[in-house]
């Protein structure tokens, strides 16, 4: 045997009274037995005479004892109580009744809950500045349950979505699915484990939501989910365990299996309104975000003289999509030989896969192109950013659709396949490049902002509309549909904004009415119509000079598509670089929320509005501008009568002629 420690001398004795140990482990005088009609009191405790024990039917009840209230009356009571439970009455019937009096005098005040134990309680403030919700404390009626409160979650609180809210909650669309991993490229466990945990985890949900079915309160009715949406719900979050990191997955989905599990029914309530808070129309501001001014110091005519500075060389160009020389006619007949062997086979921009494709139309079923529908994702695979703590970086997922690179062929259908060129030779053969030729004009603005849309046709990737506007003013001068040459196979309206129902509602163009707008039936502007690219290409000449500079961005793809030779081009994808070089570049969308605080191409599926565009280019341009001006002006360069100066040489000799920048 050990040597008795003490650890157990305030632990009744479970076989009292009838223990037969004489150094009994245990406490022998916690308990004093008086048998009056088979009945067990216990008594009060001479050294707290405020607490009394709680009464339990075994020996396996609640402990803890709680000082209430510590004045007069109470000691009063106690004293009482204690003196008529050791006999200080000399009446035994008056004892009786005296002891009883004040046992329940002192029940009454033991089970009056405190101030302390009524109020609100305050839960501990949640990261992020979020409200936490409050937590109420409600007594129950039963006095057995008095010393016991019931905390229960005020839901309300919370921001239920369906407490206040008067419309109905928007309905979610849920695809019918089987209780079967979703695949991956690359899974984390094989499909066995994956599907044994996906059945574990659907199961403890289905456990939880079958008990907020049986609730009785009718508010907790949109917390419920029905058989696909738990299947659904259960496959995201098996989905989104496995596409995370390898190392830690059944680490991670057994954690949340056994956090459901043992989850209290309020829990679940609360993630549940937190999902469907996530499905409901955010709010919205109260007003768009103030963007940033744009400060050069300088008058309009003086940004003119300025801008050519930031012209952009000529030199290498070539190299990342920019066409400077004019394809020759040995280099237009090798490409026409390549043409012709290829017999109209081409490679789909969207898909990759190969087809044909037959201008004018085949002759036996007037089809014009083969291989069927095309099934793509229209947005580029972006690589997710790494987890704190992962080594092997994440797979590409398509920005459409979240979708993992080689999972699927695609989100989206097209009636046909569709195809590009950027080769100089071969665009040349569909319309020759022209450079800008030499004007006189006095009418020419001084700077042009220029901005085009494409669609694709079976000659390729096709001219669709063409903006110009004034710099810096931005002043629209130009905005015209265009006819391609080759037949339609998609207008590439997602991005380009050109819509079959503008080429319906479009007007021919006047020039001696361009500047009045055409409104139709519906309220929208009409655009006007011009019958080819080189009409366009026409029009925007009449506002050039060689010397004029032309403001756009990634100009590269806009030159072509109008197969323009231009010398002075300012484009915005070389004023603000890439950090790691050509031929990765910014988008323009994001230039303008990062350097001025605006949101552009924000319609959506509706597409990008070039006129939106060329202004957008224009005002980073002027952006540009300011930044630099202020640089020389550091330096010690001065202006004056929209000529720019440079600062004096140092020395006793200065040259008598000021040169003049």
């Amino acid at each position: 045997m050990f040597s008795p420690l003490g650890l157990f001398n305030h632990t009744p004795c479970p076989e009292y009274p009838h223990c037969s140990l004489t150094p009994c482990l245990f406490s022998h005088d916690r308990l004093t037995e008086r048998h009056n009609d088979g009945v067990t009191q216990r008594k009060t405790s001479v050294a707290h005479p405020l607490v009394e024990e709680e009464e339990t039917d075994g020996l396996d009840g609640p402990r803890k004892r709680r000082r209430v209230r510590g004045d007069a009356q109470d000691h009063h009571l106690a004293e009482k109580a204690t003196n008529s439970t050791f006999g200080a009455s000399s009446s035994p019937l008056s004892s009786q009744a005296d002891t009883e009096s004040a046992t329940k005098a002192l029940k009454k005040q033991l089970h009056e809950l405190p101030r302390t134990a009524s109020r609100t309680i305050s839960p501990p403030p949640l990261r992020g500045g979020a409200k936490a919700p409050t937590t109420k404390v409600v007594s129950t009626p039963d006095t057995s349950q008095a010393r016991t409160p019931v905390l229960q979650p005020n839901v309300n609180g919370l921001g239920s979505p369906f407490a206040t809210r008067k419309a109905p909650l928007p309905k979610v669309k849920v695809p019918e699915e089987s209780l079967n991993p979703r695949m991956l490229l690359n899974p984390p466990a094989s499909h066995a484990i994956r599907l044994r945990l996906l059945t574990m985890l659907h199961e403890q949900m289905t456990r939880l939501n079958d008990e907020v079915k049986k609730s009785d309160d009718a508010s907790k009715g949109p917390l419920t989910l029905s058989d696909s949406e738990l299947i659904t719900q259960a496959l995201d979050e098996e989905f989104q365990f496995a596409r995370g990191s390898f190392a830690v997955y059944q680490n991670v989905i057994t954690s949340r299996i056994m956090v459901l599990k043992k989850m209290k029914l309020t829990i679940w309530e609360e993630e549940r309104l937190r999902k469907i808070a996530e499905r409901l129309p955010k709010a919205t501001p109260k007003g768009p975000s103030s963007p940033r001014p744009i400060v050069t110091d300088m008058t309009p005519a003086e940004e003119i003289a300025f801008v050519p500075r930031l012209a952009a060389q000529q030199e290498g160009l070539n190299k990342h999509g920019y066409v400077t020389t004019i394809p020759t006619e040995t280099e237009l007949e090798t490409a026409r030989k390549g043409v012709e062997s290829a017999q109209g086979w081409e490679q789909c921009d969207r898909c990759s896969t190969r087809f044909q494709v037959f201008p004018g139309r085949r002759e036996e079923d007037g089809a014009l192109t083969s291989g069927g529908t095309c099934t793509y994702h229209w947005a580029k695979p972006r690589r997710p950013d790494m987890v704190k703590g992962e080594n092997k970086s994440r797979d590409l997922k398509y920005a459409c659709c979240d979708e993992t690179l080689g999972v699927s062929p695609g989100c989206t259908k097209a009636d046909s396949h569709v195809f590009k060129t950027s080769d100089p030779k071969r665009l040349a053969l569909v319309m020759p490049f022209e450079t800008t030729p030499v004007s006189n004009r006095n009418d020419i603005p001084g700077a042009v902002c220029f901005d085009c849309e494409m669609g694709y046709s079976t000659l390729g990737m096709e001219l669709v509309r063409l903006t110009a506007t004034t710099w810096p003013d931005g002043k629209e001068v130009l905005d015209v549909l265009v006819r391609p040459l080759g037949e339609v196979l998609d207008l590439n309206s997602r991005f380009s904004g050109v819509w079959p129902e503008d080429y319906a509602n479009a007007v021919p163009y006047d020039q001696a009415s361009q500047q009045q707008q055409v409104t139709a039936d519906d309220g929208t502007t009409r655009l006007r119509i011009v019958d080819s690219p080189f009409k366009a290409r026409e029009l925007l000449f009449k506002l050039l000079r060689l010397e004029t500079p032309l403001i756009g961005h990634a100009l590269e793809n806009d030159l072509n598509a109008a197969r323009i030779l231009h010398p002075t081009i300012v484009d915005t994808a070389l004023l603000f670089p890439h950090h790691r070089g050509l031929p990765l570049r910014f988008g323009l969308k994001m230039l303008m929320k990062k350097h001025l605080g605006r949101d552009i191409q924000m319609g959506g599926d509706k597409g990008h509005d070039s006129k939106e565009d060329a202004r957008a280019a224009g005002d980073l341009v002027r952006l540009r501008v300011g930044e630099m001006w202020r640089k020389m002006r550091g330096e010690g360069w001065t202006k004056g009568d929209g000529e720019f100066y440079p600062p004096l040489p140092s020395g006793p000799a200065v040259a008598s002629s000021t040169v003049v920048w």
